[in-house]
């Protein structure tokens, strides 16, 4: 078969990234399309992963959004009409069913954000969507019927991928001797439509923590990069590009997320994290904090990430939701293998 993925977000290439590799080992050619978000392009390069970058990110602005989407979906079109495409799959990528269909081909789309107003489009065109157990369902059939669409993984999304790299990375990091403590700080997704939480808020907090920590932010754009840059972050390293997750895993004493994939990740490898998102909560982050393996606290303060520091977290559940990540894995390539 030759299989489209549709890259358009960061999180997406790690997501999928062992996945495309196992079907390309068995004898299924992939054809990436991407979008220049966040650290997307940057992720693709790095390992290497050979993509066509069609379209642009439009921004928070609703209305430019709902401009450039059908601009999007006919970009992606007239580049996949003669290459013969036998299926699309995706991560949140509004754009690829609506493709899917003008091509004729089937569709399967995952997502795990109940909260996002481009799954409608996504419900509507899609053969068959996969989405996480604990997503908040009420939020999927108000958009109608479409249950019988509806695959019901184990787990949350991060365990699709994390569940094959879960023993390396705890191996290293036992044999990983800090001699101080590395704090990882990924700020709010200030660009995201459906983001309407609080932006630099936790300047204060990391001006303080540098003093007595090394601090790391991980930005999600170029805005960030250069406001973290500022003189008064003085001892605090802004990476100008994508780390990768196993060497942060190594060197991370403590994970400060502010919504997103990479809280989830850290989370559920076993590190402390605690996620200050200034939004409602999706359903896969609310399950992590019921089972102690992600702390919130939106309203952080350096007196709390102290005591943070070396707060334990739940290794049963942990190891459950590697044990379901496996599962989800399985159960998607199956979905995908039917359409042979």
């Amino acid at each position: 078969m030759k299989i489209w993925f549709d890259i358009s977000n960061s999180p997406h290439v790690n997501m999928f990234h062992e996945l495309m590799m196992d079907l390309e080992s068995d004898g299924h050619e992939i054809v990436i399309t991407s979008r220049n978000l966040a650290n997307t392009i940057d992720l693709l390069n790095q390992k290497k992963l050979k993509h066509t970058t069609v379209g642009i990110h439009n921004g928070k602005n609703i209305i430019k959004k709902i401009i450039g989407y059908p601009i999007r979906v006919y970009l992606l079109y007239k580049f996949l009409k003669e290459k013969q495409i036998d299926i699309a799959i995706s991560q949140s990528s509004f754009h690829s069913p609506l493709v899917a269909v003008l091509l004729g081909i089937p569709c399967i789309y995952t997502n795990d954000n109940e909260h996002a107003f481009g799954n409608i489009a996504a419900y509507l065109f899609a053969d068959k969507f996969f989405v996480p157990e604990n997503m908040g369902l009420s939020a999927i059939t108000k958009f109608g019927n479409i249950k019988n669409k509806m695959k019901i993984y184990p787990g949350i999304k991060e365990g699709i991928y994390l569940w094959s790299r879960y023993k390396n990375i705890s191996k290293e990091r036992l044999n990983e001797k800090n001699t101080k403590n590395h704090v990882y700080i990924r700020p709010e997704p200030r660009t995201a439509a459906y983001y309407k939480g609080g932006v630099d808020f936790m300047d204060n907090m990391i001006i303080g923590l540098q003093k007595i920590h090394d601090v790391t932010i991980l930005p999600r754009d170029e805005w960030q990069k250069r406001h973290y840059s500022d003189k008064k972050f003085g001892t605090t390293k802004v990476n100008k590009s994508p780390i990768d997750l196993e060497i942060i895993a190594k060197q991370c004493s403590l994970f400060i997320g502010a919504g997103g994939s990479m809280t989830r990740e850290i989370a559920l490898l076993g590190i402390p994290s605690i996620s200050v998102y200034q939004d409602e909560l999706l359903g896969v982050d609310k399950i992590l904090i019921d089972n102690k393996i992600m702390h919130y606290d939106p309203e952080i303060t350096l007196d709390k990430i102290l005591s943070f520091m070396n707060a334990p977290t739940n290794n049963y559940a942990q190891l459950t939701m590697m044990e379901k990540g496996e599962k989800a894995y399985y159960m998607l390539k199956k979905e995908i293998l039917k359409y042979k």
